[in-house]
């Protein structure tokens, strides 16, 4: 098995996907997660952690439920967003799970309309999802992850508000910043918004034929 007590759904999209082995930050952190702990997990860029984000969410959420988003995941810009939603399609398959993505270019109101439909997991960037969360009248209460990644590079472009605005709206739930690096900004935005959060650092694996690169 590819992970201990991996959802059967999941562990077959692994195997569609080719992947045989854990990686480094898949296999340290996986119990972690899995827990509901709060995490920063740091690995530099190529070391699996878009992957692992997905297979995270995919293991929490594991059904579709309801309609509101029970998952949301912020990302730097529209590819990253198509990225994970490639990776969430692989991973996710045989699952029922329903995934959106939105980015700066998506027109709002269409936005909004797919997910009064019911989706599970959203995607977004920092602009998007603040201005859909702001007035779209989502239960966030549904809300059971929040999911930051390449938060070093977001925090340097200045998105600090925005991540710190989504963030204080939603009541208990588990946060997560993945980062190439934990810089002294990441760190302090962690402490701040999170509850006695884990941290978690590897070097570059080498190797790794993973999606992030």
């Amino acid at each position: 098995m590819f992970l201990k007590k991996i959802y059967d759904k999941l562990s077959e999209g692994i195997e569609l996907a080719g992947f045989t082995e854990p990686t480094e930050l898949q296999k340290e952190s996986f119990g972690t997660i899995k827990s509901g702990a709060d995490c920063v997990l740091a690995m530099p860029d190529g070391g699996s952690k878009t992957t692992t984000i997905v297979i995270n969410v995919i293991q929490k959420l594991q059904k579709a439920f309801e309609q509101s988003p029970r998952a949301l995941i912020m990302v730097q810009d529209k590819a990253k967003v198509l990225e994970m939603l490639e990776i969430f399609e692989t991973l996710g398959k045989f699952t029922d799970l329903r995934v959106y993505g939105v980015y700066d270019q998506t027109d709002i109101d269409e936005d909004k309309n797919q997910i009064s439909i019911g989706i599970d997991v959203l995607i977004g960037t920092p602009n998007k999802l603040n201005d859909m969360f702001s007035g779209a009248g989502f239960d966030v209460n549904q809300l059971k992850m929040f999911v930051v990644d390449d938060t070093e590079i977001l925090l340097k472009n200045r998105q600090e508000p925005k991540i710190s605005r989504l963030s204080n709206s939603m009541g208990k739930m588990q946060r997560i910043f993945f980062t190439d690096i934990i810089t002294e900004r990441v760190e302090l935005l962690a402490d701040r918004i999170m509850i006695e959060p884990y941290f978690f650092e590897f070097d570059d694996e080498e190797g790794d034929d993973d999606d992030d690169e």
